[in-house]
């Protein structure tokens, strides 16, 4: 199915540049019986329905019009946005969302603690320095890279 992948990213891009939209993901699963294509689009001051509705219409229709039919079985198409949770899968990614309120689960106890949320001040190759305001009152922690898990956008409440 990685196919079907490659083939929806090369349709979609020219789609995404037209409107100043970027990719965050594609995906193509089976889900009990049924199949499903989610294309995650971004934009810097975020996705709204009308954009998701706009670049449905756009990729389903560039992509009825393909011969052969890159897709050949029935699938449900979503077009969304990575939501306010994003994962932060990668190096840019972390290194975006300096300044911004993250979420960070590490493999171990660092602290007495295996989670922390807090603001991102900054990321290098070895750690991740950040305002860890989990428990309410606000310091700052240094978590290395070796420990860390999964980091995701979080939103603070």
């Amino acid at each position: 199915m990685s196919n079907v992948v490659e083939t929806v990213k090369q349709v979609v891009t020219p789609i995404l540049k037209e409107h100043s939209f970027y990719l965050f993901d594609v995906e193509f699963v089976k889900e009990n019986k049924s199949w499903y294509l989610r294309v995650y689009i971004d934009k810097p001051d975020g996705i709204t329905i009308d954009d998701c509705v706009l670049v449905s219409d756009e990729l389903s229709e560039k992509l009825d019009a393909m011969d052969p039919d890159p897709i050949p079985q029935a699938y449900f198409l979503e077009v969304s946005s990575p939501g306010a949770e994003r994962p932060l899968r990668n190096e840019e990614e972390l290194k975006q969302a300096v300044g911004s309120y993250i979420h960070v689960s590490l493999y171990k106890n660092l602290n007495g603690s295996k989670t922390f949320e807090g603001t991102l001040q900054s990321v290098d190759d070895d750690q991740l320095v950040m305002k860890n305001e989990k428990w309410g009152e606000p310091d700052t922690v240094t978590i290395p890279r070796d420990l860390v898990a999964k980091s995701r956008l979080a939103i603070q409440f």
